[in-house]
């Protein structure tokens, strides 16, 4: 969960690969970290959020998404619950206190915002074989 944590949490897959049920991981994590599983991974998100908001100049929507967030609602609802502030008002308190913002460009390709080509479908093909349309002007086959 803490490298995988802007994807969505399969609690079964999670569970199995530790060797539980679901329901005894569930009871063994939380005995643990004193928090389920889901609570730890939005804690986590939550977490990396406060450092985008604090270094990147993204949308807050934009960071809700790249953290993990399927809903602006949740996550705002969540981050307030978290820090006591929005994430607007987070932002506010702490920009300008340290370095200059990341442009928002440099910090979608450094988090994996910008999907590969493979992952945009059909029309995405691979590298290794483009059609003749692909190909510049005077470029080997």
């Amino acid at each position: 969960m803490d490298r995988d944590w802007a994807e969505p949490l399969d609690l079964d897959a999670v569970a199995a690969h530790a060797g539980y049920s679901r329901f005894h991981f569930v009871r063994a994590f939380k005995a643990v970290y004193g928090l389920t599983p889901g609570q730890y991974l939005s804690r986590r998100r939550i977490e990396r959020a406060e450092e985008l908001l604090r270094t990147a100049d993204l949308s807050v929507t934009e960071i809700c998404t790249l953290v993990g967030f399927a809903s602006l609602g949740t996550f705002s609802a969540t981050f307030k619950k978290q820090t006591g502030l929005s994430p607007s008002a987070y932002r506010d308190r702490h920009v300008g206190r340290g370095t200059a913002l990341i442009p928002g460009c440099y910090a979608l390709l450094w988090s994996g915002g910008f999907k590969s080509l493979e992952d945009r479908g059909p029309q995405g093909r691979a590298a290794q074989d483009p059609g003749p349309q692909d190909r510049n002007s005077g470029e080997a086959p």
